[in-house]
């Protein structure tokens, strides 16, 4: 029997049959309080008013803008023009802690894609930004384009070797994960330069996504397919695919992101297939994988039947935002459903993922239980930035409970996830915020594209929100 969890942490305590089941509830409710009182630091003393934080002003709004804004411009002169490859194309991967260059891999269809999604939004960011960072977008699509495409079969590599030209075991897998980065980046590379070429580039790829991968019967995308583009199955060896996926399952991790492609690629190129693809995928992720009271399932039998697998808070408040930037895309920015869910899967994870003493998301846990990997990564605490804003922006009048995370969320990120002494952020630190284990800079996962967004979205919002306050 599942219990629901105390009032002063979320919901009712649910009525409860049978002794045993009241004891085990009982054990779990006193858990829940009990981690609850830890996270958010000492009880105020009996008799005592808690203290309402004051409503954030103009000034406020500005100031925290403007240490983004610094933030991200910081993020774009260490990354660039230090990590354009101009041997072999696109953009070096291996960075060590101090930005020392580190021997690469190969190329990484995810790192490529996501470093020219950045550059693509950094032309754009500000005039004095603008010729430079489109010449980046440019040789980042003129790389995946002529290099990473796939001239025999069609689409995109998922890898390549160091050398830059496929290669038998890398090569040998395509991805629609990876597919989707292709296409995001492709979109916004047009939406951003106007060039045929990455247009033509974006619309290719969701072609041969859709040839290929689309799951007819039963929705969503295969995701693991071979080089000529067959969907992989579980007597195929390895048995995990390119992203820690079981072969023939389907996973929360690839749809968010298809989702965030298609949303990307419909708002330049509004094809009525491709809405329908969007409306699809929008459905998937909003009523498959999100589950009340706010998580979401990471894995999927192909007919979508849920795997029992842990929490990730971190996808879970990045899907907040992808779900209402699909429904707004989709002409539908008031949609009902998708800000329920968005808000459902933030206060969740401010319920058993945030730190309440010193700020940051933590990295997994269960959906009724204090978290497990007390770590934070910085993909997690730039996505909780992001969401934390994009909640308060539109729930600000109800609850300062957002703003107030914000506010702790940002100042977490600020004194211990960026390191002071090389810039850009530790990959992962502690609940305490000391640093992890290694701290590359630049690795196949760990591009620009997480804390780059969050920054950019975040003084969006705030500088909005400084406008609308002067009204």
């Amino acid at each position: 029997m599942m219990c629901a969890r105390a009032s002063g942490v979320s919901g009712n305590l649910a009525t409860s049959s049978g002794r045993r089941a009241g004891s085990r509830c009982a054990m779990a409710l006193a858990a829940a309080v009990l981690w609850a009182g830890a996270a958010a630091g000492p009880a105020p003393a009996p008799g005592a008013q808690p203290q309402v934080p004051p409503s954030p002003t103009r000034d406020d709004y500005l100031r925290l803008a403007g240490e983004l804004d610094s933030q991200f411009r910081e993020v774009l002169r260490l990354w660039f023009p230090r990590c354009v490859d101009k041997a072999t194309g696109g953009f070096l991967e291996r960075f060590a802690a101090d930005w020392t260059h580190k021997p690469e891999s190969g190329k990484f269809l995810v790192f490529q894609a996501r470093m020219t999604w950045v550059a693509a939004e950094a032309s754009a960011w500000s005039p004095e930004l603008r010729e430079e960072f489109q010449g980046y977008a440019r040789h980042g699509v003129k790389f995946l384009n002529e290099v990473m495409r796939d001239k025999e079969h069609g689409g995109v590599h998922f890898r390549l070797g160091p050398d830059g030209k496929p290669d038998p075991e890398l090569s040998a897998e395509k991805h629609a994960y990876g597919l989707s980065f292709a296409m995001y980046a492709a979109a916004a590379a047009w939406e951003r330069t106007r060039d045929a070429e990455a247009l033509a580039l974006a619309k290719d790829t969701f072609s041969w996504l859709e040839a290929h991968a689309h799951d007819a019967r039963n929705g969503g995308y295969f995701e693991s397919l071979t080089r000529e583009g067959k969907p992989r199955l579980a007597s195929v060896e390895p048995r995990m695919d390119g992203i820690g996926t079981l072969l023939g399952f389907k996973s929360m991790n690839s749809h968010i992101h298809i989702l965030e492609a298609l949303t990307s690629l419909y708002r330049v190129w509004p094809d009525p297939g491709l809405r329908a693809r969007l409306e699809e995928i929008l459905a998937i992720v909003r009523d498959k994988i999100a589950v009340e009271p706010g998580c979401l399932s990471l894995f999927f039998t192909p007919d979508w039947r849920p795997v029992p697998a842990h929490d990730s808070f971190g996808h879970d408040i990045e899907t907040a935002y992808l779900l209402v930037e699909a429904a707004d895309a989709l002409g539908k920015p008031e949609d009902a459903a998708a800000w329920r869910i968005a808000r459902s899967l933030v206060d969740h994870a401010l319920d058993w993922g945030f730190d309440g003493e010193r700020g940051g998301f933590y990295e997994k846990g269960e959906a009724f239980s204090p978290a497990f990997d007390t770590s934070k990564g910085w993909w997690t605490q730039a996505e909780g930035l992001n969401a934390l804003l994009l909640m308060h922006e539109r729930f600000g009048k109800e609850t300062g409970r957002y703003f107030e995370a914000a506010r702790k969320q940002w100042k977490f990120i600020r004194d211990f996830q960026i390191d002071g002494k090389h810039g850009e952020w530790f990959g992962s630190v502690t609940r305490e915020g000391k640093p992890l284990g290694d701290q590359d800079k630049a690795s196949p996962w760990k591009a620009a594209y997480h804390d780059g967004r969050a920054l950019m979205n975040g003084c969006r919002i705030l500088r909005r929100l400084a406008q609308s306050s002067e009204r």
